[in-house]
């Protein structure tokens, strides 16, 4: 199974993560697999210091591996070394239809922008070629690129239809 890759990207606080919820569970519950690599500006805390786990990584282990029969979590130290690329960590994801990948906007892959003007951001779409769609709350602007979708953030389910089309007919990439 090769996966299509899709960018959710947007300025904090546009909905990004509150749409990805209704989305994925929405594709999940048709039969969809769905992957999620969320990027993240800040440290990481995963589980407490106290607790075996963090004990052994802070000892000086590379990886730590736990394991329960709830979840499974790879916890990797950087230790100096450079953040792994979006395709270093690509095949370390079981198979699945879709991934979706939140943050990385300098990555070369299709782009659905989560878009509300109130927040006082620019808008990335238009300095982005590689955003296919743009899900925003207000309407689209009349000098809007050509090949952009333009979706209205606050019909979940528009956007769901618009991913399931674009999921079908193979639009978004396999690869980097």
């Amino acid at each position: 199974m090769s996966t299509q890759l899709l960018g959710v990207i947007g300025w904090s606080g546009s909905g990004k993560t509150t749409l990805l919820e209704y989305v994925i569970a929405q594709l999940v519950a048709t039969g969809t697999s769905v992957n999620v690599i969320k990027h993240s500006h800040h440290d990481i805390v995963l589980e407490p210091a106290h607790k075996d786990s963090a004990r052994l990584r802070m000892a000086g282990a590379n990886e730590v591996l736990l394991a329960s029969p709830y979840r499974v979590s790879l916890i990797t130290e950087l230790r100096q070394q450079p953040e792994p690329s979006l395709s270093d960590l690509l095949p370390r994801l079981a198979a699945a239809d879709l991934t979706l990948v939140e943050g990385y906007k300098w990555e070369p892959i299709p782009k659905l922008e989560i878009h509300r003007p109130g927040l006082g951001k620019p808008a990335l779409y238009s300095s982005d070629l590689r955003v296919v769609a743009v899900a925003a709350d207000t309407p689209a602007p009349e000098d809007l690129r050509a090949g952009i979708v333009w979706l209205d953030l606050n019909r979940p389910e528009q956007i769901l239809k618009w991913l399931q089309l674009a999921l079908a007919e193979k639009l978004f990439s396999a690869s980097l």
